[in-house]
């Protein structure tokens, strides 16, 4: 069976427990994460076969990081071992009006210290059904830049379909370079994954509307949106999640999904989540929900129900991960989330 790839970077994730907050707790606790990683975990679980490319230090600090994703059934085999350390990043998970948090240590990491030899995109490629990538990867320096845009080439010059999140990180890097970096990797990816935010700051595709309350557009305008991302770069199709936060713990969530071949769009059902677990990895499972349905040639209705079902699942989950299956998707799907005991 043909892998679903994706690349970037896995890294370990501390948190303290519960709601506390880092200069109160004196423990950390351990987990891993990273949004393409948390694709791949998520696309195994749904019976997906995922493979993650990174380059992770050859030590046991390293090695730690690629069992967590075999644990899930991800084929790590592309892994390149080099550079001195894993990247680490801090969790504050918020709580009613105050946010959660997020701090990075990975400077100097080792996918951040790679160079374009290190990956033989002909080889990865071989053998493969899909390929995801944000644009966390490129913000991590140039060299991970030109490594990416090398990635896409191959990708296309393959035939292989890509998808692409631009997941803007303010941490990383500033909106105009991201802007004009993702400008150049665009061109290249055939499902873009996003928000009406993400379109407007980097890109500058707006609505043309702002409704008072809580600037919830009409359906008309998400089309709209998806429709210009697809006119800009050339994708075939792009997908954006809509969510309002009420607080850290309370928020509504949907998503859409528009072809700009066809013209056909669908939109799920909202849902409104509260006594949020852990929201971190949500927009990920999302992700692989809507890639899970295209391979599977879901349609678009059924397959941004099931990423939008799978996205709302995964904010009852502690740490990065998605840990639900396609039938628990589904059951939400059809029945709705009563969080009565299954039997």
């Amino acid at each position: 069976m043909k892998k679903i790839i994706c690349f970037g970077e896995l890294m370990f994730r501390l948190n303290p427990p519960g709601y506390e907050r880092i200069t109160q707790t004196d423990t950390l606790e351990l987990n891993y994460g990273g949004a393409e990683a948390n694709v791949a975990v998520a696309l195994s679980n749904m019976g997906m076969n995922t493979a993650f490319v990174s380059r992770l230090p050859d030590s046991e600090t390293g090695q730690a990081a690629v069992n967590a994703l075999r644990r899930y059934g991800v084929d790590t085999d592309m892994v390149v071992r080099g550079g001195d350390r894993v990247g680490i990043y801090y969790v504050e998970k918020g709580a009613a009006q105050r946010s959660s948090k997020v701090i990075y240590d990975r400077k100097y990491s080792s996918i951040a210290t790679a160079s374009r030899e290190d990956f033989d995109w002909d080889k990865i490629f071989a053998n493969a059904s899909w390929f995801h990538v944000t644009g966390i990867t490129p913000a991590l320096g140039d060299n991970m830049a030109e490594i990416t845009l090398d990635a896409l080439k191959a990708a296309r010059k393959a035939g292989i379909p890509v998808s692409c999140d631009p997941n803007y990180r303010k941490n990383l890097w500033t909106l105009e370079k991201a802007g004009a970096v993702l400008s150049h990797m665009l061109p290249y990816v055939d499902l873009f994954i996003g928000n009406e935010d993400t379109a407007d700051k980097l890109f500058g595709i707006g609505a043309d509307e702002v409704n008072e309350d809580d600037r919830i557009l009409s359906n008309e305008a998400y089309i709209r949106i998806a429709r210009r991302i697809c006119e800009r770069f050339g994708c075939r199709m792009a997908t954006l999640t809509v969510r309002r936060s009420h607080t850290a713990d309370n928020n509504d969530f949907c998503g859409m999904i528009y072809d700009r071949l066809t013209g056909d769009s669908a939109f799920s059902d909202v849902y409104k989540i509260q006594n949020i677990v852990d929201r971190v990895g949500g927009g990920d499972a999302y992700g692989a929900g809507i890639i899970y349905g295209l391979l599977n040639n879901k349609g678009l209705k059924y397959t941004v129900d099931f990423a939008t079902a799978s996205a709302v699942l995964k904010h009852s989950i502690e740490g990065d991960f998605s840990l639900v299956v396609t039938h628990e998707i589904e059951d939400l799907m059809k029945h709705g989330g009563s969080g009565r005991i299954v039997r």
